[in-house]
């Protein structure tokens, strides 16, 4: 099992602003290389302070210049909102650039507002995935590419730029429609999995589901990548600090559901409570907020439970001030991380065919 970093990197309260968010994300970075981590992974939303990273090939270029070690990875590109023979020769470029370090998520995505402002229909995504991962795949497994669907009609086209394998980077997908997963099942995709503030409970619910789906497309035995909000802290007061940024993200992702978005000063979300919103507690408890032992305890109990291949971690979730992110960080490298060691053996062993049939 493998660990990532993901960088949502939201605007909310941060003291060096636009700027001071660019920098946060290259200090946590350095921190999850320094610490072994596999993959930097970035993610791509538009318009408003939810993320400033519109698009994650550019942030995952960025740093592969930076960085020599760990992997740069999109989490995701939302097909449906690019031209595809142009993301093709992008995702190329940026395998290039980083050496082979690449790795490519890719998903449907899921905000009616961001759909709206492209000009897409939000409804017909899977669809338009589809259509257009057929040139995205023609371009990259092949560098040549002939194709005319119902959402894009391309002439003939040779393709120069390819990837330092010659082939599909590493694969992880989002979306677990039977049809995407059946459809990218020749590259080995590793469906990605995230249940937000709902936590570890919700979590096991969602891989169960993606299994039912995994088995619907008729494949084999399925691999897992999750996503899970950290904090190790031996503060109860900075635990509820960690879990209302956690809220303030989990209020965004809501409000971004419907197409109707509350806006102050053209493209600062002013998200309303959830529907039912439980106390900060509830969110605390539900996500590795906590000491090392609480986290390393939880995080085993997810292991154990699910078997992943790769875990990534949110640790500077809803801008949380720097200070406090890094040192999370690199308590989780020091002192979690250890702990699951002690308990389960090396990391490298775990969700692999042989610690599977264990």
């Amino acid at each position: 099992m493998k660990f990532g970093l993901f960088n949502l990197m939201s605007y909310r309260d941060n003291p060096g602003g636009l700027p001071g968010v660019m920098s946060d994300m290259d200090t946590m970075v350095g921190i999850a290389e320094d610490i072994g981590f596999d993959v930097a992974w970035f993610a791509e939303h538009h318009f408003t302070n939810y993320s400033v990273s519109v698009s994650p090939l550019v942030m995952a270029g960025f740093i592969a210049g930076r960085r020599r070690k760990i992997r740069v990875g999109a989490a995701v590109v939302v097909l449906p909102l690019y031209q595809p023979l142009r993301i093709a020769q992008e995702i190329a470029l940026v395998d290039q650039l980083s050496e082979g370090r690449f790795v490519l998520g890719v998903g449907t995505g899921y905000q009616p507002y961001e759909f709206d402002r492209y000009g897409v229909k939000v409804e017909n995504k899977t669809d338009i995935f589809l259509d257009y991962w057929e040139v995205l795949e023609q371009a990259l497994m092949t560098g040549h590419v002939n194709h005319r669907g119902p959402y894009v009609d391309l002439p003939e086209t040779v393709v120069l730029l390819k990837t330092r394998s010659g082939g599909m980077p590493p694969l992880f997908v989002t979306s677990v429609d039977p049809r995407v997963l059946k459809r990218l099942a020749k590259h080995n995709p590793v469906p990605f999995l995230t249940a937000g503030w709902r936590g570890t409970e919700v979590l096991y619910g969602m891989a169960e589901h993606a299994r039912g789906n995994w088995q619907t497309a008729g494949l084999g035995a399925m691999p897992i990548a999750v996503q899970q909000y950290i904090h190790v802290t031996d503060s109860k007061a900075e635990a509820l600090e960690a879990a209302e940024r956690a809220r303030f993200v989990a209020r965004m992702v809501a409000a971004f559901r419907s197409p109707d978005v509350a806006l102050a000063g053209g493209s600062m979300v002013v998200p309303p409570p959830l529907p039912d919103e439980p106390p900060l507690e509830v969110f605390r408890d539900n996500l590795l907020i906590g000491d090392p032992h609480l986290v390393a305890e939880k995080l085993i109990a997810e292991i154990r439970r699910l078997g992943m291949t790769h875990y990534n971690s949110f640790f500077q979730f809803g801008d949380m001030p720097i200070a406090r992110a890094a040192k999370s960080l690199s308590r989780f490298g020091a002192e979690v991380l250890p702990l699951v060691e002690k308990e389960l053996g090396p990391l490298d062993a775990i969700g692999t065919p042989a610690a599977a049939a264990a």
